[in-house]
């Protein structure tokens, strides 16, 4: 929606992780108002998996009507980030805006969450978005409207936000807390310092590898954060600040009715996946966001039986499509390991496998859950979500299984 006033025309904003997703949209936003961008990202050369680069960012956005300075920056790299806000200063002559959207996850529990992992996460999110406005803020005490803005969730202690994936979830709180401390120890310099969350799962290429085509269907366009980002950038830095924003409440404070908030579903019509941290989302990833179906014969069915149902379904484009080798470690009530090979040959699933198999990914779950799941009546996606299903591995290679899953579903058990 056309949301721009002009306002921000020859402002300068350091905006991270701006080669795609949120971050490019919000340059792109600030960049039609005529303002000057500034990628801070690491991507040169494109990713296959993840397209878009600084540089091809950087195109767009002079398209749009801005100023654009593409860096390469590592923000864990403190003289990476102090070169680049050097860089930014003497290109510009100064910071006016600040955006922390760079960010890692891995929604993993804490047996599954190795330290590596666990580093990098609290290293970009937490660490980095402190580095970054550390590096800024003398610039920004020189702005006439200077703004901060975290795209991190509101902070609330309850346990279902930490149970699943504490490492994450502690990493995005320390971008929050960012917020808490430094807009009340700023508050002095006029400078603002808020916080940006979504209402709904957002499509971007990292919904993408997480929820696969289905997650992408259910979210809104990377576009509702960059309008709320805009709304808030445009206020006055001295009376809005230590605010912890959803996305479609700041545009409804400015207008935006529910009617035109459909605009930006990236399927209109769709029902759209709250996600993670919202209020009101609690019971959704407790598993009673979806209204549940009556029981189907499949789940009183034994694991045996449904493997061997699922071993029909294997056919040659099923092994085309999904190239990949699937252990499940189920517990329960039906305990076991189970490979199912939709890689090599005409495919296979063997149970309690004899030699070790080198999975592409690991379904742990129980044998109750995991019959559910085939029958329709435990959504995977939900699942994975609340922690009923953990996946080991390469996620994106999980999703892979969904088509063979769904065969399995509509098929008479």
């Amino acid at each position: 929606m056309s949301l721009n006033t002009g306002k921000l025309a020859g402002k300068t904003a350091y905006i991270t992780g701006a080669s795609r997703g949120i971050g490019k949209a919000i340059a792109l936003k600030l960049a039609k108002d005529g303002a000057n961008i500034v990628i801070a990202a690491k991507t040169a050369v494109a990713n296959p998996q993840l397209p878009g680069t600084i540089y091809t960012a950087a195109e767009e956005i002079v398209a749009a009507g801005g100023k654009c300075l593409p860096c390469v920056v590592d923000i864990r790299d403190e003289n990476a980030v102090l070169d680049s806000v050097a860089k930014t200063v003497k290109e510009f002559g100064g910071i006016d805006i600040l955006v922390n959207n760079a960010s890692a996850i891995s929604l993993t529990g804490t047996l599954e969450t190795s330290m590596k992992k666990y580093d990098l996460m609290n290293s970009i999110n937490a660490r980095g978005t402190y580095l970054c406005s550390q590096a800024c803020l003398p610039y920004l005490k020189k702005s006439k409207n200077p703004h901060i803005l975290n795209i991190s969730p509101p902070l609330s202690m309850k346990s279902i936000w930490f149970k699943n994936h504490s490492a994450y979830t502690i990493a995005k709180y320390g971008m929050s807390m960012c917020v808490l401390g430094m807009s009340e120890e700023f508050k002095k310099d006029g400078i603002a310092v808020n916080a940006l969350w979504p209402r709904t799962t957002v499509a971007t290429a990292a919904v993408n590898m997480l929820g696969g085509d289905k997650l992408m269907k259910t979210s809104r366009k990377p576009d509702i954060m960059a309008d709320a980002a805009y709304v808030i950038l445009t206020k006055h830095s001295g009376s809005y600040t230590g605010n912890f924003a959803i996305d479609d409440d700041v545009l409804k404070e400015v207008g935006i009715s529910d009617k035109e908030l459909e605009n930006y579903s990236y399927v209109p019509g769709s029902k759209l996946t709250l996600d993670y941290f919202v209020d009101g989302a609690e019971s959704f990833f407790m598993g009673m966001g979806t209204k549940k179906k009556a029981p189907s014969s499949s789940s009183s069915l034994s694991t045996k039986s449904l493997f061997n149902k699922m071993q029909t379904l294997i056919n040659p484009t099923i092994i085309q499509d999904v190239q990949a080798i699937f252990k499940f470690e189920l517990s329960g009530k039906e305990p076991g390991t189970w490979i199912v090979d939709l890689k090599n040959g005409s495919g296979s699933i063997v149970e309690n496998p004899s030699n070790a198999v080198e999975a592409t990914c690991t379904l742990v779950i129980s044998s109750e859950d995991f019959a559910k799941m085939v029958s329709g009546e435990l959504n995977s996606m939900q699942a994975f979500m609340n922690g009923t299903l953990k996946i080991k591995g390469n996620m994106a290679e999980a999703l892979k299984l969904e088509k063979l899953m769904k065969s399995l579903n509509k098929s008479k058990l």
